[in-house]
């Protein structure tokens, strides 16, 4: 059964952590070049930012994909990814600005879908466990 939400998701938000690694490298290939953050605050908030991103996403797309296998909406699908898509990248930028409010926002939005994707989960594993 082909996932085509998921799949389409998986490659946008595969370009988003490629576009996160760049702004790290932009960096690096600009300043004294080598590994760590080089005592660059710049640098340092966008590695954190980049890190984030790998920390939540996996668990994202996991849930998406079991979750459209199970039958799960297409739409809520949709709207759920897209809100997630544009959290991280207000994260992204947020994280280096000096007041916190879109870092704050986009890590908001991350836990929102990040629930709501679980609760949908557990919902539907107790629903298909006990219709068995």
């Amino acid at each position: 059964m082909p996932l085509p939400t998921s799949l389409g998701f998986a490659g946008a938000l595969s370009l988003v952590n490629l576009w996160l690694a760049y702004r790290c490298v932009r960096i690096r290939l600009n300043g004294p070049g080598g590994v760590g953050d080089l005592g660059i605050p710049s640098l340092l908030a966008r590695m954190r930012a980049h890190a984030n991103f790998v920390e939540y996403t996996p668990f994202v797309l996991i849930l998406m994909a079991l979750l459209e296998y199970a039958g799960g909406s297409r739409a809520w699908l949709q709207g759920l990814g897209a809100v997630y898509l544009v959290g991280r990248i207000v994260h992204a930028f947020g994280i280096e600005r000096p007041k916190f409010t879109m870092q704050l926002i986009g890590a908001l939005v991350t836990w929102a879908v990040l629930l709501a994707l679980a609760v949908w989960a557990l919902w539907l594993a107790v629903h298909f466990s006990t219709a068995a």
